[in-house]
């Protein structure tokens, strides 16, 4: 599995994003992806903006990409995570559901790629 961050959705969802090409690189590689609800809330506030969030949530539910389920442990490991690597909350719900799942991580985001390289898990997207 990977876990998607926002920034490869919104870069897949816009044809107009530097980072589209490798977003869409990025999805057609496998067939099993998980997003965080607060990831899939921060990249649909883009449709929200541009009035295209039918049109957004549609198109993700097309590549299959999935809402991961939370769980009742969930804020205590976000509080975990926060606390050892200052990374922003929505990147911290990105870096737990990667390890909850053992999945590989998908992101622009250099600072969350190489938080993640630091607890072994593999980011695709930029090197880390």
């Amino acid at each position: 599995m990977i876990v998607v961050d926002a920034s490869v959705l919104i870069a897949f969802l816009d044809d107009t994003d530097v980072h589209h090409e490798a977003a869409r690189a990025i999805v057609m590689q496998v067939d099993d992806f998980g997003v965080h609800t607060i990831n899939l809330a921060e990249t649909l506030v883009h449709g929200v903006r541009a009035g295209r969030l039918d049109e957004m949530a549609t198109a993700i539910a097309a590549v299959s990409i999935h809402e991961l389920p939370r769980t009742d442990a969930e804020p205590r490991s976000l509080a975990a995570v926060r606390a050892a690597t200052g990374l922003r909350m929505p990147d911290c719900c990105a870096l737990v559901a990667a390890e909850k799942y053992a999945a590989r991580l998908a992101t622009f985001d250099t600072r969350l790629a190489h938080a993640a390289a630091d607890r072994g898990i593999e980011a695709l997207g930029v090197d880390a």
